[in-house]
C-alpha cells in the first residue's frame, strides 16, 4: 500500500493507448475502492480518455457501458461482484487490457466471481493484477491470480497445481508446501515487486483519499437533512454552535448513523458504505502482516467498528473518552504481535500517545478542529517508526467530509469561520 500500483497502472494504460496498442480498458476493483480510480485518472492521467464507475443495478452499469464512447482511451471501473452478473456484456463491450485491483479477491479457482474475470481475460489481450499481497494463506492463492495473467506459468489445472505444490492429506487438503523455491521463481517471471523500503523516492508521509459512495438511502436522508438546515437557518439566528451541531449530524450521517426521532441518545443505522471500505483496508494491511491504526470522532462508529474485529476475530486495542486503562490498552498494540489493530477516537487519542508499531493510518472520520488532526496523525509518525505512514482518508463523496477535509488540508479551524460561510458549507 502507498507504492504506486495505481499511477504506475495509469502511465501503462496511457503508453498502450498512444501506442495504438489498446482502445478499451476494464478495471475490476472491490466496491469500497473503485471511486479511487476515478480520483487518480484525474490526478495522474496526461492522455485523452472517457472513465465511467459502473453503479447501481445490473441493467443500470449496462447501460452505463454502453455510454462509454470517445475518442479518448475507454475505461470501466467495476466491483467483483457485478463481474459475474454483466459478464455477457462485458465480453461483448471487448476490452483490450483488463485489470484486477487486489486480486486476492480471484484467488479461489472455483469462485462465481474467479471464473467470469477468467473468461473475460482470456479475449484481453492485455492482463494485470495488482496486489500487495498475492498470498493470503497459503502458496496455493497464487494459481487463480495466474490464471487469469497467463495459464502457461502455472497451467490450466488446479489439481495439477496442488499436486506439484502441496502435499496432500486426507481429504485431500494440503498439510505441507514441496517446490516452493520452483514455484516463486515462475511468479517472479512475470512479476515486478516493490516494498515501501525499496520506493526510497516516496516522500515521508502519504496521504490518500478513498472516495466513498453512501447508499442511495443514506444518500436521501442526507439531502433531506441539508434541505431542511438550509431552511430553518435562513429563517433562523445564525449562531456558530447552531451551524456547528448540524454540521455534526451531516458528519455523523456519512458515518451511517442518525439520531434517532425519540427523545433517547439512540442512533440508528443508515449506511455501511464507510465499514465495507475500512474492511477492505483491514485485508489488505492484515495480509501484508503490518498493524493498523484506526481514527473516528464518533461512538456509535467506534461501536461498529469495533464488532467488526470481534466479528472477524482481529486482535485490536481501543481507547475512547471512557476507557479506564489506556496505557495497557496502548501497550499491547505496540508490544503484542496479535493486537492487530488500534481503534481510537481522535479527541480522545490526538495526543500523548505513540502507536508506531503501525505505519498506516485510516482516518474513517474526522474533527473540525485542525489542533486534533495533525495530533493524530502524528501518534504513527514520531520517534521510533522506521517505516513511510500512510494516512488513509476515508470520505464520502458530495458530502459535509470533502468540505472538512479540504479545510484541514488548508489549515483553517472551521469552527473560527463557520458564521460567514455557513451557506457554502450547508450548501
Amino acid at each position: 500500500m502507498g507504492c504506486g500500483k495505481t499511477i504506475t497502472t495509469i502511465a501503462v494504460l496511457g503508453r498502450a493507448y498512444l501506442n495504438n496498442k489498446i482502445k478499451r480498458a476494464l478495471i475490476i476493483a472491490p466496491k469500497s475502492i473503485v471511486g479511487v480510480w476515478k480520483e487518480e485518472f484525474e490526478k495522474f492521467s496526461n492522455f485523452p480518455y472517457i472513465l465511467r464507475i459502473l453503479t447501481g443495478s445490473s441493467l443500470q452499469k449496462v447501460q452505463q457501458l454502453k455510454t462509454i464512447n470517445s475518442q479518448g482511451l475507454q475505461i470501466a471501473v467495476v466491483n467483483y461482484d457485478s463481474v459475474s452478473l454483466i459478464e455477457d456484456e462485458l465480453l461483448k463491450w471487448s476490452p483490450d487490457f483488463i485489470v484486477a485491483d487486489e486480486s486476492t479477491r480471484i484467488k479461489n479457482p472455483g469462485a462465481k466471481t474467479s471464473k467470469a474475470v477468467h473468461r473475460i481475460a482470456r479475449k484481453c489481450r492485455y492482463r494485470m493484477i495488482l496486489t500487495g499481497s498475492p498470498v493470503t494463506q497459503n502458496p496455493l492463492d497464487l494459481y487463480s491470480q495466474y490464471k487469469m495473467l497467463d495459464e502457461s506459468i502455472f497451467g490450466s489445472s488446479f489439481y495439477a497445481f496442488k499436486n506439484r505444490y502441496a502435499v496432500l492429506g486426507k481429504f485431500h487438503q494440503p498439510v505441507a508446501y514441496k517446490n516452493i523455491p520452483e514455484l516463486i521463481e515462475k511468479a517472479h517471471s512475470i512479476a515486478y515487486r516493490v516494498t515501501k523500503a525499496d520506493a526510497l523516492d516516496l516522500p515521508e508521509t502519504i496521504d490518500e483519499i478513498y472516495p466513498v459512495i453512501l447508499e442511495p438511502k443514506a444518500q436521501k436522508h442526507y439531502r433531506k437533512f441539508v434541505r431542511d438546515s438550509y431552511l430553518e437557518l435562513s429563517k433562523g439566528e445564525v449562531t456558530a454552535t447552531n451551524i456547528l451541531t448540524r454540521i455534526l449530524r451531516l458528519q455523523q450521517m456519512t458515518g451511517g448513523f442518525i439520531r434517532a426521532d425519540d427523545e433517547t441518545e439512540r442512533y440508528e443505522q443508515v449506511s455501511s458504505a464507510k465499514l465495507e471500505a475500512l474492511e477492505d483496508i483491514l485485508d489488505s494491511v492484515l495480509e501484508s502482516g503490518e498493524k493498523l491504526v484506526v481514527m473516528a470522532r464518533f461512538i456509535p462508529e467506534i461501536e461498529q467498528i469495533k464488532k467488526l474485529f470481534e466479528n472477524r476475530m482481529v486482535g485490536h486495542a481501543t481507547i475512547h473518552g471512557s476507557t479506564r486503562d489506556r496505557a495497557e490498552e496502548i501497550r499491547r498494540f505496540q508490544e503484542d504481535p496479535e493486537c492487530r489493530v488500534f481503534l481510537g477516537q481522535i479527541q480522545t487519542t490526538s495526543m500523548g500517545i505513540t502507536l508506531t508499531a503501525a505505519s498506516t493510518c485510516v482516518f474513517y472520520s474526522l474533527s473540525y478542529n485542525y489542533a486534533d488532526y495533525i495530533q493524530a496523525k502524528a501518534r504513527i509518525h514520531r520517534i521510533g517508526q522506521k517505516n513511510k505512514c500512510v494516512y488513509i482518508h476515508l470520505v464520502a463523496k458530495g458530502t459535509i467530509d470533502e468540505t472538512v477535509l479540504t479545510a484541514l488540508q488548508k489549515k483553517e479551524d472551521i469552527a473560527h469561520s463557520i458564521v460567514d460561510n455557513w451557506k457554502n458549507i450547508i450548501t
